[in-house]
């Protein structure tokens, strides 16, 4: 398995609580889609910017955390230039892409368990009402959270599998295989989940 998405450093957003953290994602996610104006928009996707290269993960690393998400923000606002127009084109760019930073810079600053421990007691208050399992909900997030870098990584060894042998690259050659193994991680991570009692039944 690879690391965690989070990275060690003593940035103002590594300081600030898990918390504080993820409601200043959420209040800025609201704020930038009550906002239209390119004004506001522009000097926010340069301050998520900011944030984002503050916390020492470098400038290619988090382009490649980001990049794919990236990639279809600019499909969005490629299709809102064509259907809408080039100001509301730049707006779907803005919002967007400065959500994705900031979330970015978020996730580097914050570990996995901290993540946890946040939803757990956001979901408290349900559990009491026997609407869910708090802890399992938790555990399924920090999961999901630990299993994006690691599919991704898999897809790249599969490729470059398939370049190495001269095969070309392609969608159903390269996604079976990653389906198979990641089923395969899957199973193995629920046996032990279940070994340790994590889940409770």
């Amino acid at each position: 398995m690879l690391n965690g998405l989070d990275i060690e450093g003593d940035s103002p957003l590594h300081r600030l609580p898990a918390r504080g953290k993820l409601v200043l994602l959420f209040a800025t996610a609201v704020g930038l889609f009550l906002v239209s104006d390119l004004r506001v928009l522009v000097p926010t996707l340069a301050l998520s910017t900011g944030l984002l290269l503050s916390t020492g993960v470098g400038v290619r690393e988090a382009f490649r955390r980001t990049r794919f998400v990236l990639f279809t923000v600019l499909i969005l606002a490629a299709a809102n230039y064509y259907l809408h127009s080039p100001h509301e084109s730049l707006v779907v760019f803005c919002r967007l892409a400065a959500l994705v930073l900031l979330a970015a810079a978020v996730t580097a600053t914050t570990g996995i368990s901290a993540f946890m421990d946040e939803v757990t007691r956001l979901l408290m208050p349900l559990e009491r009402r026997g609407l869910v399992q708090a802890a399992d909900v938790s555990l399924a997030v920090g999961l999901v959270i630990r299993f994006v870098p690691e599919i991704l990584a898999r897809y790249r060894d599969i490729a470059d599998a398939h370049r190495a042998r001269g095969l070309p690259v392609r969608p159903l050659t390269t996604l079976v295989p990653l389906i198979i193994l990641t089923l395969k991680d899957a199973d193995t991570i629920a046996m032990a989940i279940d070994a340790r009692g994590f889940r409770r039944h």
